[in-house]
């Protein structure tokens, strides 16, 4: 599909820079875009990048100088490159199925009018699912589960009885919610697990990630608060808190009895103890390890995590060691050689 530039600025409501006629073919980052597509730079130092890059037009802020490429200026690079990319490749949306015959819903199920249930998923005893959701191939709802309206489960999820889900969530591919908790008390020898009698609850507007793992509360709910993104392969332990508008990158570890304020940030593989408080507005670096509670607005990294500028000093001290160890030795041979000298004058 051909689409004129001219009609991709008015898409997007940007202002055009260049000829109206050329026609664009799709759409691409600076890295792999063809001679044929369009694609973005979102910052002054990405500017000579334009160079090496085959692209026919790109957009760009406003506040940016004219690129040498045909261009779209607007006020949201990202805003209007997506709706470039949709254009070009449309969201597939899956048929409104119904409750397919092939799905196995138990009769004590309550399901809300228009719900997609695909072939393969299992809804348990007393399980309800709000208006408008979908419950795709392979999910499994559990026993007493509560899901609210518009919610989404993709392929293969499964959702422990009593979970409790809130409004235009989504749950990703592989999701495990409300497993037993890693809770074990040493009796006789052996690990016992302990009481595993409680459930996950999600706010409205959740996204949990495919292949992450909430466990559920030990006696009452581990629970993610409204708007919280988790992406892939995150584990929340049992009887954690997690406050509204929380990002949790990738290969996050949190605790159990663990929690946060709101609009805390995780970076990729950052560890949590637990039973520690991360405060309100807080970012944990990637990769951190953190032993002890975190202060609200407050950013910190390393293993241990401890705060961005007390860390800088850490790191760059470490950087020197090889040249403070020459230094030591240099100085340990120069005291021997005046040692040795001073030995001399004295047998002198």
């Amino acid at each position: 599909m051909a689409v004129k530039l001219s009609e991709i600025a008015k898409l997007v409501g940007g202002a055009l820079l260049g000829p109206a006629e050329i026609e664009i073919e799709g759409a691409a980052t600076l890295a792999t875009a063809g001679p044929y597509e369009i694609t973005f730079i979102d910052s002054l130092d990405r500017l000579p990048r334009l160079d090496q890059c085959r692209a026919r037009a790109v957009v760009v802020p406003r506040t940016l100088p004219p690129p040498r490429l045909p261009a779209i200026q607007t006020d949201d690079v990202h805003a209007a490159f997506s709706k470039i990319v949709r254009l070009f490749h449309p969201v597939r949306t899956p048929p409104r199925i119904g409750v397919s015959p092939a799905a196995q819903v138990s009769p004590t199920a309550r399901l809300g009018h228009d719900v997609d249930v695909y072939p393969g998923a299992t809804i348990g005893d007393d399980v309800t699912i709000g208006a408008g959701s979908t419950i795709h191939a392979g999910a499994r709802i559990m026993a007493g589960c509560q899901v609210a309206e518009q919610v989404t489960v993709f392929p293969n999820a499964v959702l422990y009885e009593n979970t409790v889900v809130g409004p235009r969530t989504v749950i990703h591919a592989n999701a495990v919610l409300g497993a037993y908790g890693f809770g074990y008390a040493s009796s006789g020898g052996k690990h016992q697990l302990s009481a595993q009698l409680g459930f996950v609850e999600l706010g409205a507007d959740v996204e949990v990630g495919a292949c992450t793992t909430i466990d559920r509360g030990t006696y009452g709910q581990t629970m993610i608060g409204e708007g919280t993104k988790i992406d892939n392969l995150v584990m929340i332990g049992h009887n954690c808190r997690i406050g509204r508008h929380n990002m949790l990158c990738s290969q996050v570890g949190i605790a159990g009895s663990t929690t946060t304020g709101d609009y805390v940030v995780m970076a990729g593989q950052a560890g949590v103890r637990d039973h520690v408080h991360i405060g309100d507005r807080a970012v944990l670096g990637a990769k951190a390890g953190v032993p002890n509670d975190v202060p609200a607005d407050t950013m910190v990294f390393g293993i241990p995590a401890r705060p961005e500028r007390e860390q800088k000093l850490i790191f760059a001290a470490i950087a020197k060691l090889p040249d403070m160890r020459r230094q030591l030795k240099a100085l340990e041979a120069a005291v021997a050689r005046l040692e040795t000298l001073n030995d001399q004058e004295q047998v002198a």
